[in-house]
């Protein structure tokens, strides 16, 4: 069966009854694990089997958000610790190289992480900038302030995931690092005009278009389209991500909860598929939240679907990797930038 065009979460650590019900019926493109689904290494091989058999053992991605830092799903002492982006952004301030080499680690030991677990992608980099007087929201999750900088952390991490099997997936396009607000709770407004962010917000994404899977934000660019935040504005998404920036791959939007949106759950999917997002991204696992998500949601078809289908298309077979010599080699790279790992 044909999968519809939306990703959907689960409420706890195992599917219920109802919930695999509904997965079998609906047949989300794939399932987007949080720290609520995640105790344990075998059980959340067995969660990741049991969303398999429920849409019939397809090729279904499962999704996470593994940055490191504050947005980890899989935590310490289950899981090894990483640092935010931050970090890795001020150790190539200081020397590239030596920056490049620990973000390509950090996306491969992730990447080893996650493929144990038969997680397939991650949203992953965060290729938003570091604005003075921004809201938090993205703050140390950022590389930095520099768009090259942030560009060239950006793809040494999506490589290293690519090496290890995993699919990055960059966010938030075309780039939240101004936004004064956390779209969790409002909606963000940036009101800088269209050569700064062309210049800066938009640069990073530009020079990884190529990757295969990016996540809207949930803001609006007074400068492109004053009434509508970028997952539901047809002009952004079309005139920007798709044409200025050249973005041909697989667009989701980030999390249809998020208060940043208006209308209900239907209304909210309908909005987001009209823009022109391929993928409708619902994470908080609330069931008749997502029965209305699934309502609206078309099945993957068209350019959409060839943009789901390269995707899974793109992820390799993982290289080899000695863990123990690359997490010891990325413990160095990583030593007195403030950061001390958790055990």
């Amino acid at each position: 069966m044909t999968a519809k065009a939306f990703v959907s979460g689960c409420a706890g650590p195992r599917l219920t009854a109802g919930e695999t019900a509904f997965f079998t019926e609906e047949q989300p493109w794939g399932l987007i694990l949080f720290r609520r689904n995640c105790e344990s290494p075998d059980q959340v091989c067995e969660l990741v089997d049991s969303f398999r058999s429920a849409v019939g053992r397809r090729d279904a991605p499962v999704l996470i958000d593994q940055e490191g830092g504050r947005v980890r799903r899989l935590q310490p002492p289950a899981w090894p610790d990483y640092p935010a982006g931050r970090v890795l952004g001020d150790i190539a301030a200081k020397d590239t190289a030596r920056g490049r080499r620990a973000a390509w680690l950090h996306g491969r030991l992730i990447a080893a992480d996650l493929a144990e677990l038969g997680v397939t992608v991650d949203c992953l980099p965060v290729l938003d900038l570091i604005v003075p007087g921004a809201s938090e929201a993205i703050g140390d999750r950022s590389f930095g302030s520099d768009p090259g900088l942030v560009a060239t952390l950006g793809r040494a991490v999506a490589d290293g995931l690519s090496a290890g099997g995993v699919c990055p997936v960059v966010k938030h396009m075309p780039g939240q690092g101004r936004a004064t607000s956390d779209s969790h709770h409002d909606l963000p407004v940036v009101g800088a005009d269209l050569d700064t962010l062309a210049e800066s917000d938009f640069a990073p994404f530009l020079a990884l278009a190529d990757l295969p899977a990016a996540m809207t934000s949930h803001v609006v660019y007074s400068a492109v389209d004053p009434s509508h935040p970028a997952t539901t504005s047809p002009i952004v998404i079309r005139d920007i991500i798709r044409e200025r920036i050249g973005f041909d791959g697989l667009l989701m939007s980030d999390d249809v909860s998020m208060k940043a949106l208006s209308g209900d759950y239907g209304e909210r999917a309908a909005a987001i598929h009209d823009a022109g997002c391929d993928i409708v991204l619902h994470c908080n696992g609330r069931i008749e939240e997502m029965r209305a998500i699934a309502d609206a949601a078309p099945r993957l078809a068209g350019r959409s679907g060839e943009r789901a289908d390269r995707l899974l298309g793109s992820i390799p077979p993982a290289s080899p990797l000695d863990r123990h010599a690359a997490r010891g080699e990325f413990i160095a790279l990583t030593a007195g930038v403030g950061w001390t790992p958790q055990v």
